[in-house]
């Protein structure tokens, strides 16, 4: 049986109009896919859930749309796996305009079975280990510029707590370009304008 819900209804509604055919479209193959994928609004976004666990999820902001995978670091595609680890285009799938952008409906479909898959075997996410002692954060110079140009990304940092401080210095700082660097602070500042952790989409606010 489809479960759908209202939530997902409203968010599509108020969503931009470029976004409305991509979510649909998003949302008809999940549940083609997996009938028994449940909707919850999570975080503000549309999540698919599956036996209990979160599956995947969609989202759309002002000029564009994405749709990720919770389990994506775990799953067999390395565009997947590489988009999961850098988010730098804010999701597993890439930026998307239009319908044009999405994979074919038979590799999301692939995607979904996959997720699907490791679900029924019981593949969980490595848990990830937490620091016992906060230690000072060293705050990169272009880091604090970046952010005295975003007074609410800064606000939003500074009343972060330390973990969350040190996930945003980590991935920016790791970058092994300029290119790399600059487009991680981007992205970084316009998540933090939200009022996001570097680890939203996995639960981290």
């Amino acid at each position: 049986m489809i479960k759908k819900h209202k939530d997902t209804d409203t968010y599509i509604a108020k969503s931009a109009g470029f976004a409305k055919p991509i979510l649909n479209h998003i949302r008809a193959l999940v549940h083609k896919a997996c009938p028994d994928a449940e909707e919850k609004l999570k975080w503000g976004m549309p999540f698919f859930d599956y036996k209990g666990e979160m599956m995947c999820h969609m989202a759309a902001f002002k000029q564009h749309a994405v749709m990720s995978f919770w389990k994506a670091p775990l799953m067999k595609d390395p565009l997947l796996v590489e988009n999961a680890k850098a988010e730098t285009a804010m999701g597993h799938l890439g930026r998307i305009t239009s319908l044009k952008d999405l994979p074919s409906d038979k590799k999301i479909t692939g995607y979904i079975k996959e997720a699907m898959m490791l679900t029924d075997k019981g593949i969980k996410l490595p848990s990830k280990t937490k620091s016992p002692v906060n230690k000072e954060l060293v705050v990169p110079e272009y880091f604090t510029k970046a952010l005295s140009k975003n007074k609410k990304a800064k606000q939003v940092f500074e009343n972060f707590a330390y973990s969350h401080k040190k996930e945003y210095l980590m991935w920016i700082t790791d970058a092994k370009s300029d290119e790399t660097r600059n487009k991680r602070m981007a992205t970084a500042l316009e998540w933090m304008a939200e009022g996001k952790g570097r680890n939203w989409k996995y639960g981290a606010k």
